[in-house]
């Protein structure tokens, strides 16, 4: 069974990086005005941060209970 979760994982991956190949039949124009990436990414960064501090605190947390 684990061969087969193993087999779709890399089946959706494969999808998702022939995607952007595939999505790209789009007009291409020829003054193109700049995308303002400020806002949403440094959100996502910022979570992304959180969220890896909460996962290091818990597993620290988790160690000290295992060695009382």
């Amino acid at each position: 069974m684990r061969i087969k979760n193993l087999f779709t994982t890399f089946f959706i991956v494969g999808l998702l990086a022939c995607l952007p190949s595939i999505s790209n039949a789009q007009f291409e124009d020829p003054d193109p005005e700049p995308v303002p990436f400020d806002g949403g990414l440094s959100l996502l960064i910022a979570a992304g941060a959180g969220y890896a501090m909460k996962k290091k605190y818990d597993q620290r947390k988790k160690e000290a209970q295992k060695r009382e």
